[in-house]
């Protein structure tokens, strides 16, 4: 699994929670694009089906479309492996017509997992995909200032991002906290480049 890059190296991984559209997407995505950033976004079914056309802006300007299952189960929960499976490959079915890209990161919901539900993912050829810095911004009611704050505060060396898309604060704070890491020395990395 990847959670934090074991280097000294100041490198970050950007990865976006997308459980549902709040109209900010096409902005974090127009801040990545104009910076050359890279980065993650991990959907469910209904993300995907109801913005076909941010998951195909997504693959063509270079990101990764991730796994965050059908309809988001804490993954240990799922007792059955048949219905487990169900939960990812009808996801990525979804995501390969509308993109033509597979995914083989999986981010678990609310990043629960057992040893059994590694086994599992992994077995299915999924890298499981946590994160060494988050804060609560799933409710949409942090300023942009705030954001900056508590991203910037953070950073670290290998520090993968997780970051919530239906949160205005963290898109609008976006370009300053890659200007600011930038100026600081890190790097943004996809996640094909984790070691």
């Amino acid at each position: 699994c990847i959670y934090k890059e074991d280097t000294d190296e100041k490198s970050i991984y950007l990865t976006f929670d997308e459980g549902y559209e709040n109209g900010y997407t096409s902005i974090i995505l127009d801040t990545l694009r104009e910076k050359g950033v890279p980065a993650a976004f991990f959907v469910t079914a209904p993300y995907v089906k109801g913005n076909p056309d941010l998951i195909k802006r997504m693959a063509k300007e270079g990101h990764i479309i991730g796994n965050h299952t059908v309809n988001h189960p804490s993954l240990p929960s799922v007792k059955d492996i048949d219905t487990l499976q169900k939960e990812l490959f009808e996801l990525d079915r979804l995501i390969y017509g509308i993109c033509s890209q597979k995914s083989r990161f999986l981010r678990p919901p609310k990043g629960e997992y057992s040893e059994r539900t590694l086994a599992i993912t992994n077995d299915l050829g999924y890298t499981n995909v946590f994160w060494s810095q988050a804060y609560v911004d799933w409710n949409d009611n942090v300023s942009a200032q705030e954001a900056l704050s508590k991203i910037t505060k953070n950073l670290h060396s290998g520090c993968v991002l997780l970051l919530h898309a239906v949160s205005k604060g963290n898109a609008d704070a976006l370009k300053d906290v890659i200007e600011y890491a930038q100026k600081e020395g890190y790097t943004f990395k996809s996640l094909t480049e984790y070691r």
